[in-house]
């Protein structure tokens, strides 16, 4: 079976280098001859420069297979993680600005990682109902089938059963 993986949305390091070079056109349009006001602008721009980078050098933010799973560790470097090495996989939703986003959270016991929408080009709660399958070893569920909320929100790993 060929591993399921979850990308960066091409659009997302698109924006970024936008707003890189919107800030460096208003750095120099408002610096006056200010030295300071242009030299901050340029490292708030180099600063999300650097963050848009890694969005094309390390595109797949998650990837998982009957193995483990594999994810993006540090800048660029990628961590292969067994599902025996997984405590819980979670997706927590919160109200915010009255918007609600989810968050996937994997519980390594020694780390915690977590992944947006903007990470994995996908709600979260569509990644962890298609993490859980491959979690139990049971054969992947039909991805164009959404579950219910209930079904995917929380789950560990020992046997494959969620969390209470």
């Amino acid at each position: 079976m060929d591993a399921l993986t979850w990308r960066v949305p091409r659009k997302v390091p698109a924006v970024k280098f936008t707003a890189v070079a919107a800030l460096v056109a208003l750095g120099l349009l408002f610096a006056d001859g200010d030295e300071v006001r242009l030299v901050l602008a340029a490292i708030v721009a180099a600063g999300l420069a650097l963050w848009a980078a890694r969005d094309l050098l390390a595109p797949v933010r998650l990837a998982a297979d009957p193995s483990g799973i594999t994810l993006v560790a540090g800048y660029a470097g990628r961590r292969h993680l067994a599902w025996s090495q997984i405590e819980r996989v979670r997706v927590d939703t919160r109200p915010r600005l009255g918007i609600r986003t989810e968050t996937l959270e994997i519980d390594a016991g020694d780390s915690l990682h977590l992944f947006s929408e903007y990470d994995l080009g996908a709600a979260p709660s569509e990644v962890a109902a298609a993490l859980a399958p491959l979690a139990s070893g049971s054969p992947p569920a039909d991805p164009t089938k959404r579950r219910e909320r209930s079904d995917q929100s929380d789950w560990g790993l020992q046997g494959g059963t969620k969390d209470a």
